[in-house]
């Protein structure tokens, strides 16, 4: 462990550390909390093993054998949660140069591995995709399937996004807002941002659905989805809200930042007319919001062959993978984007 920049405390007591940070960073109490019941929750897993050790000396394969013991008796997203916030732990203690290196990184790769394979799914080939896009009309549900099908955004993701955060070269009857300066110089681009949280309020709004990126995300934009984004832009409401929202309602909640309940409402009702939604069909059967993001993983995976860029744009991957696809994003993310994504219209 270096300890170069480490204190007292950082030394004695990393979670604790930890803990203080994040709320000096402005994290609630409530996910302050939730860090501290897992964190705690592992450091008493190693100091209950037949060989006790301090968290700063955890290996890899000490955090895996950590999240195996967790599997059986919770849910796998309650697993992938609790992993998740190990891995930031471990991150930014090795950020600000109190670890030497993240040992989660190598355990979420593998768990990437079997959540993102998963042969039980509805498997739903291009062309029958294609024609469920062609059935949609209406400017904002065919946008918001567009958008969900090659972003692989969440359906909270996208309920987020403001004008400010769509950087499009030809900008057509776009809201006369100034784009996100990380944008500036990025044309045909959507920035993915990692801070916003259910019930707090960013850009002037409190927010109803949290983004779960690890990294904010900048992802291009093709020729086809910058069509759809104009042709929505073009009949979007008008909304009181000071953030301006991309993504609002045009049925009862006029004019107010979608929801993700009401993603899965638009997105359910078309998927039902095409047979690929049934009450009590589970994930395996029912096509999604989040199936969306299976889809755009699996084909732009196979297609690419390059795992580092697909995690890129899912938001999935570590502050040293991000920051090298983030430099050289002219040269790789963009251009292999551009050569492999698939056409939808």
């Amino acid at each position: 462990m270096s300890t170069d920049t480490a204190t007292p405390d950082a030394e004695s007591d990393p979670i604790g550390y930890f803990l203080d940070d994040i709320r000096y960073h402005g994290k609630s109490d409530r996910t302050r909390a939730s860090y501290e019941r897992v964190l705690r929750d592992f450091e008493s897993y190693l100091s209950d093993s037949s060989q006790p050790l301090p968290v700063q000396e955890a290996s890899h394969r000490d955090c895996m054998a950590y999240v195996h013991s967790i599997r059986g008796d919770a849910e796998e997203s309650t697993v992938a949660t609790y992993a998740s916030y190990l891995h930031r732990f471990f991150a930014y203690m090795t950020q600000v140069g109190v670890f030497d290196s993240n040992p989660m990184t190598l355990v979420m790769e593998e768990m990437d591995e079997s959540i993102n394979t998963d042969p039980t799914r509805r498997e739903v080939d291009l062309q029958s995709m294609r024609a469920f896009v062609d059935s949609i009309s209406h400017p904002l549900e065919r946008a918001i399937t567009v958008t969900l099908l090659k972003t692989g955004m969440r359906a909270g993701e996208l309920c987020n996004l403001d004008i400010r955060d769509l950087n499009l070269d030809t900008p057509g009857p776009r809201p006369d807002i100034p784009v996100r300066p990380g944008l500036d110089g990025r044309p045909d681009s959507l920035f993915i941002a990692a801070d916003p949280t259910r019930g707090e309020a960013s850009n002037g709004e409190e927010r109803t659905a949290s983004n779960k990126r690890k990294r904010e995300t900048t992802i291009p934009v093709d020729a086809e989805l910058g069509a759809v984004l104009r042709r929505w832009l073009a009949i979007r409401p008008d909304t009181q809200s000071p953030a301006a929202p991309l993504f609002v309602s045009t049925s009862d909640s006029w004019g107010e930042r979608l929801t993700p309940n009401m993603v899965h409402h638009i997105v359910e009702s078309h998927a039902r007319e095409f047979g690929w939604y049934t009450d009590g069909g589970g994930a395996e059967e029912n096509v999604t919001p989040h199936y969306f993001r299976h889809f755009f993983t699996t084909h732009l995976r196979d297609r690419t062959g390059d795992r580092g860029v697909v995690k890129y744009l899912r938001g999935d991957v570590a502050q040293d993978v991000i920051d090298t696809y983030t430099h050289e994003w002219g040269t790789r993310v963009r251009d292999v984007y551009e050569a492999e994504i698939y056409s939808l219209l």
